[in-house]
């Protein structure tokens, strides 16, 4: 009997061919129990219940034509109408009785499935699997139901009708009509599986796996959210989950590749209610202790393990599909037993927003043109703006009363809102993560979405007008009324070839996975990297402070510092951890492009506002001029800081194997200077050449210029910091409001000085690029700069296309700007 014709077949015996018998999500966990647990990969064992058993229910019960004459010309913007029709049909498709051959059929593969696992009864899950679900170009996604923690006959009968029955839910049929799928085109099988008990103490947790960036869809690292409990907590959106990001390359090379780990509020979690309940009530949801709360789900290690899972999973599929690696990304979920430890795969479909995009496609970039601080932050979900009127819904009951346009603003989004949901210009949510069901339908539709406010449903006011942005980096934001902002698109194959390297000067790593798909011809890599940008906005706390916790005087903020470090096992370690996170993420988007990494630069006055700093930093008249850069490195005051950021750049480059990453010291006034530097680089274990790694100074002083030989004798390289440079030549306070008409980076003494230190550079062959300002504000200083020999500009990211396009001709010929 062939699958098409069975009733019940095992996952075993199942593979990705048979879709139509069973399903996308069934037909994918027999390919992966059949064809990649010899390469490790674990997958719960089970059968699925063939789509031919769902068509002998509905004609068993007498029902078949009458279901379809109600959803025909059903009209789906209605949403009563809707909502009323689907409830009718589920209510008859769950109570009608299961066919004699399915329900014996069913029972027994149950009992089959639970003999195998040594008990007369076992848990299992009780999952849909359309067979028109998880094709690359529709996913189906939370359309239909699943049941947990199902035991027993009785039990598992009622689950299965109840899964047959949802795929009339509202957001299905919707969702079949918005998609253009016929109704009577779609059958629905149900995969029973053994459950993973990973809402068991101490350490099961359970989540999502996708082998691209959800935000910007690149392709080179495996993203995870992770939570305690049973996962559909993550899946709905019910928590803010710890997220991973794992680098698919340094990975493969067997490096210690999570290049960023995110920690999650986790407030709540899903557990097993009492044994042996009705479908329905077969979990329950409890608070998470703050002391879980605090502390990641998942060892580096079981990211690790998750991430190659995840990778021989998508290569599985692509040589399936006859692709190449990576060309087809896929969307998992994943658990963790607490009783065991043991990692499990429980489903892998493909992803169905970035994969229908084409390399090189046009993206658009929304720049929001406003002062005005947030009145609310969470997690960017799609880098577009929305404005509307906000409309909070608290339920169902609130769906009828949203108008088109509007702002939806909710605890967090359900299933079944997805027809509302498509009106909408933006998302707002209390609750959840970049992978909960808000965020996947929202990227789905192209809506600006921010998740986990916390308090959005409370804060935001039914009437008001607000700006919902999720442009700025991968923090949202939500501002208070109709705030201005421009979209461009950027055709990336379009993008002229610059005949100098073009970089870009880059401080948020957010950023990051989306700027590096520009074709590596126009984007030579990152020529400025600031790190004060994670100091102050991922770690906020002063590197001493963190070393030397004890000399922080007030106890309120030794409080705020311990806080901030629950998660991790040290002071020192939650900096070293941070800041190497930050720099990862850039340095894994870029890879194998250089990317030039600067070390701290604050001056002590921004040092000081740093939680700690105060007790740290000295007060100076003229901090412009005085502690800052270089002459800290090797400074007791601020040795132990310089070590914390050595041990960051060591961590990147030699434990993930980021090998791209080159680092530049800021403000070095004299080549002794340099010397004690490099020497306090190396005793904390960066040595110049060793494992490639270059060292760059910038050249930001005359003093550069004068000796460029001596200090071409001790760096690889130089990069001109325009601002620094045209202040400390012009004696002109770049900050000073009275003197602007005096600052001008193309003033002939500050050009001689540029000129000859290239000159210099290049006699010792040394490079010198530029990371200032000036070859982006005066598109004529570019030409110049490529015209005196300049070896790389590094720019803003909204700057790159005008002066590619400057810079596009031969030499001396002027292009179109």
């Amino acid at each position: 009997m062939s699958a098409r014709d069975r009733l019940v077949l095992p996952f075993r015996e199942i593979g990705i061919g048979d879709i139509a018998a069973v399903g996308g999500k069934n037909a994918s966990l027999g390919e992966m129990i059949a064809h990649l647990a010899s390469l490790g990969v674990r997958v719960p064992d089970g059968f699925a219940v063939s789509s031919e058993a769902f068509w002998l229910h509905l004609r068993g019960a007498g029902i078949e034509q009458w279901v379809y004459s109600r959803l025909d010309d059903l009209d789906i913007s209605d949403t009563a109408r809707l909502a009323a029709v689907a409830a009718e049909i589920r209510e008859k498709v769950a109570s009608s009785p299961l066919p004699t051959p399915v329900r014996d059929q069913v029972m027994e593969a149950y009992r089959s499935l639970s003999e195998s696992s040594g008990a007369d009864e076992i848990d299992v899950a009780v999952r849909s699997s359309a067979t028109a679900e998880d094709l690359p170009t529709a996913s189906f996604a939370g359309q239909q139901e699943t049941y947990l923690n199902i035991r027993g006959e009785t039990a598992l009968d009622t689950a299965v009708r109840a899964c047959m029955a949802s795929l009339f839910t509202d957001r299905a049929i919707a969702y079949r009509v918005k998609n253009k799928f016929e109704h009577r085109g779609v059958a629905l099988s149900v995969g029973v599986q053994r459950m993973v008990r990973s809402d068991a103490a101490p350490d099961g947790c359970a989540g999502t796996m996708f082998t691209l960036d959800t935000e910007s869809g690149f392709r080179g690292v495996v993203m995870i959210d992770a939570s305690w409990g049973l996962g559909e907590s993550v899946v709905k959106g019910r928590v803010s989950p710890d997220e991973y990001w794992v680098h698919k390359e340094t990975a493969r090379a067997g490096r210690r590749s999570v290049i960023r780990k995110e920690l999650g509020e986790k407030a709540v979690k899903l557990i097993y209610a009492r044994e042996g309940l009705q479908a329905a009530r077969s979990v329950r949801e409890v608070d998470v202790p703050a002391r879980d709360r605090s502390r990641f789900t998942l060892t580096e290690d079981e990211a690790l393990s998750l991430a190659r899972w995840a990778m021989v999973v998508e290569e599985h599929y692509a040589k399936t599909a006859g692709r190449t690696a990576e060309s087809v990304p896929m969307d998992l979920e994943w658990a963790k037993d607490g009783r065991t430890g043991e990692l499990f795969i429980l489903q892998a479909r493909p992803e169905t927003v970035h994969s229908r995009k084409t390399a090189g496609a046009p993206f658009e970039v929304f720049r929001l043109k406003t002062s005005q601080e947030p009145i609310l932050t969470g997690k960017a979900v799609g880098a577009r703006v929305g404005v509307g009127v906000v409309r909070v819904v608290r339920s169902t009951a609130d769906l009828p009363a949203f108008k088109e346009g509007e702002v939806l603003v909710a605890e967090m989004t359900d299933p079944d809102w997805e027809p509302v949901l498509r009106k909408a210009a933006a998302v707002v949510t209390d609750r959840g993560g970049r992978t909960c069901h808000a965020a996947i339908v929202s990227r789905e539709m192209g809506l600006p979405c921010v998740v986990g406010t916390a308090t959005g449903s409370e804060s935001l006011r039914d009437g008001t007008t607000i700006t919902v942005s999720c442009a700025e980096g991968e923090v949202g934001k939500v501002y208070e009324g109709r705030q201005p902002f421009q979209r461009e698109v950027i055709e990336p194959e379009s993008l002229p070839r610059s005949r100098v390297p073009l970089m870009l000067n880059l401080a948020d790593p957010g950023q990051a996975f989306r700027l590096c798909q520009l074709p590596a011809a126009s984007v030579a890599g990152v020529g400025l990297m600031r790190t004060e940008f994670l100091v102050s906005n991922w770690i906020g706390v002063h590197p001493m402070a963190l070393v030397h916790p004890d000399r922080v005087a007030d106890p309120a903020v030794r409080k705020q510092i311990r806080q901030r470090a629950r998660a991790y096992p040290s002071l020192p370690e939650f900096f070293v951890d941070r800041l190497a996170s930050g720099i990862a993420q850039i340095g894994a988007a870029f890879f194998p492009r250089p990317v030039i990494v600067r070390f701290s630069d604050f001056k002590t006055n921004e040092y000081a506002g740093l939680l700690g700093g105060e007790a740290f930093e000295p007060s100076e008249e003229n901090p412009m001029l005085g502690f800052r850069g270089a002459s800290r490195y090797y400074d007791d005051r601020y040795r132990e800081g310089f070590g914390l950021e050595c041990a960051a750049i060591r961590r990147v480059r030699d434990d993930m194997g980021l090998t791209n990453i080159t680092v530049m010291i800021p403000f070095c006034r004299t080549p002794q200077e340099g010397e004690r530097v490099l020497a306090e680089m190396e005793r904390h274990g960066l040595r110049r050449a060793d494992n490639g790694l270059q060292v760059y100074i910038m050249c930001e002083i005359p003093n550069n210029v004068i000796r460029a030989d001596e200090f071409s004798d001790l760096f690889d390289g130089f990069s001109i910091g325009s601002n620094d440079l045209t202040q400390l030549t012009l004696g002109v306070d770049r900050d000073s409001d009275l003197l602007t008409h005096l600052f001008d980076e193309r003033d002939p003494g500050v050009k001689r000085l540029i000129e000859t230190v290239i000159e210099r550079a290049h006699a010792k062959g040394r490079k010198v690029g530029i990371c200032g300002e000036a070859p982006s504000n005066y598109p004529e200083f570019a030409e110049w700069l490529a015209s005196v020999g300049i070896d790389s500009m590094s720019l803003s990211p909204d700057s790159l296309p005008g002066v590619a396009a400057r810079l596009s001709g031969a030499p001396g010929e002027r292009s179109a700007p």
